[in-house]
């Protein structure tokens, strides 16, 4: 039962219940009528009721950084993790300590906006994605009832996208050309060994980086997917998610190239002469060199950026989504439609030439 009373001329309300042994208390004073004092006291005791740690005050920006020390840290990747890193400055920089409690839906949807002015769609999806699942733990144990991030409208500065650079069929030519140049008689071999596999493959470089003599089917052409490499612990992970465990179809030429490493003494296909396996520095620097030498110049070219020259080799021969999606590991055809639409809308003429061919045939 809640007390209610007048205090200093105004209105004081206090609610009381006990946690096992423990006695607590909420109070709360200066309503200007007992209504008022009642509303709050009736307000607090059905959060109590729903479960919700009334007695309890915490930020938004610390329960964040709280959430992805306890579940997502020790599972993610670099990259990953600095972006949910990203997301947690971005949180602090607007809300400050603000009580997760009191944040409303139209204030998250201001935050949106505001974020949405310096950046791209992808990226305000992202984050908005992460704070989402934020929000819905802190659901879970209790701090809130209601996820003030629904329904929001995600607005973002299209002019801010960055469209992926890729390399057409005669540059990915070209390039597997330099890169098998003199391969083992140049510095930096195993990185070269490793562009390769991810033009011939178009697997991730943590993938490429995991991969064991085990993993590969010399007779089958085969290769298994089913772990990635933390290059932090310098130790084996899980992959990015389920459906990135697969195994895949490779060509003659790339198993021939990887049996030049097949005497380097390691149970690890890309193990480099001193021993370790070779960081995303090292291959970026190798390929940023071979496309200097061959005078191709992409400002946003990296070494994932071969996942989508890739893709677009596939697309260029006719391979269906489907497959592409398969190889690539992604969890459903959606994944892949939405990451690579701006390659997919470039072979659009080429397909409707297909099925206008097709049409004609009836």
């Amino acid at each position: 039962m809640a007390e209610i009373r007048k205090r200093n001329g105004n209105w004081f309300a206090r609610i009381a219940w006990r946690d096992g042994e423990k006695r607590h208390s909420k109070s709360k004073s200066g309503f200007s009528t007992k209504a008022l004092a009642r509303q709050w006291a009736i307000k607090q005791e059905d959060q109590l009721n729903s479960g919700i740690v009334i007695n309890k005050e915490i930020s938004l920006s610390e329960y964040y950084d709280r959430w992805v020390e306890t579940y997502k840290q020790d599972n993610l990747a670099d990259i990953t993790l600095s972006r949910y890193t990203l997301t947690g400055n971005a949180l602090k920089k607007y809300f400050k300590q603000q009580p997760i409690k009191q944040i409303r839906r139209s204030q998250y949807q201001q935050f949106i906006n505001d974020y949405g002015k310096d950046h791209a769609p992808a990226t305000v999806k992202k984050v908005n994605s992460i704070i989402r699942a934020c929000v819905k733990s802190a659901i879970l144990d209790d701090y809130l009832i209601k996820n003030f991030t629904q329904r929001v409208t995600l607005n973002a500065n299209k002019d801010r996208t960055l469209k992926v650079d890729y390399l057409n069929l005669s540059e990915i030519k070209r390039l597997k050309g330099l890169t098998l140049k003199d391969i083992d008689h140049r510095p930096g071999f195993t990185s070269r060994y490793m562009i390769l596999t991810a033009i011939y493959t178009g697997m991730r470089l943590s993938e490429i980086q995991a991969l064991t003599w085990k993993d590969i089917d010399w007779i089958h052409q085969t290769i298994t997917i089913n772990k990635s490499w933390d290059m932090r612990k310098k130790a084996f992970k899980a992959t990015k998610n389920e459906s990135s465990n697969r195994t895949i179809k490779v060509n003659h030429q790339l198993l021939d190239c990887l049996k030049h490493l097949i005497n380097n003494s390691s149970t690890m296909v890309f193990t480099n002469q001193y021993g370790t396996i070779p960081t995303s520095n090292a291959v970026n620097k190798t390929l940023r060199s071979l496309l200097d030498e061959l005078n191709i110049h992409r400002r946003n070219f990296h070494f994932h950026s071969l996942r989508h020259s890739h893709v677009a080799l596939l697309l260029a021969n006719g391979v269906e989504l489907y497959a592409i999606s398969k190889r690539l590991g992604h969890s459903n055809i959606s994944t892949t439609t939405n990451v690579y639409a701006y390659l997919i809308d470039e072979y659009k003429d080429k397909t409707d030439k297909q099925i206008l061919q097709a049409l004609d045939l009836l």
